[in-house]
């Protein structure tokens, strides 16, 4: 069925899902997205290209408290030569510990199929600006807004632009 309403988002059952898992049964959602990581990984970046057939990068950021490299599976949306990422959670009430991380530390590195390259990070404040760049998240893949509909929090949004640009 149609939305009729353009203020009222349409919610996919897809983001419906991952809401719920990443809400409830969050143990889960992490144990998939880590052999999710360690998949793309092991076959560098050749293989688990893809999540609900939208494709994927690897983030890496270094942790907060652990000092160590924190791998994690994101949805690849790209905005000229930059990525954009968003703290979504899937919907969670809380932020996600990478989006910590990548606060913490004010550069990182990505794997994009078999290129990775470090990049620097740039955390989106401006009103307007968030807004263009959340209609290409959106763009890029459609459950964000389902996320967003499900959510009593506002999703940050970061750019990643290759280091030394």
């Amino acid at each position: 069925m149609a939305n009729k309403n353009p203020e009222t988002p349409q919610l996919t059952l897809s983001g419906r899902f991952n809401h719920y898992s990443s809400t409830y049964i969050g143990g889960v959602a992490r144990f998939y997205a880590r052999l999710h990581s360690r998949l793309y990984a092991r076959f560098g970046g050749t293989r688990f290209t893809k999540l609900q057939g939208k494709p994927v990068f690897r983030l890496t950021v270094v942790g907060r408290k652990s000092g160590e490299p924190r791998p994690v599976m994101l949805m690849l949306v790209r905005d000229g030569d930059d990525l954009l990422v968003c703290g979504s959670n899937g919907g969670h009430p809380g932020t996600p510990n990478w989006w910590r991380n990548l606060i913490a530390a004010p550069t990182a590195h990505v794997q994009v199929g078999k290129e990775s390259w470090p990049v620097d990070v740039r955390v989106v404040e401006d009103a307007t600006e968030y807004e263009k760049h959340w209609r290409t998240l959106v763009a890029g893949y459609p459950d964000f807004e389902t996320y967003r509909a499900l959510s009593p929090r506002e999703f940050p949004i970061a750019v990643l632009s290759r280091a030394g640009k």
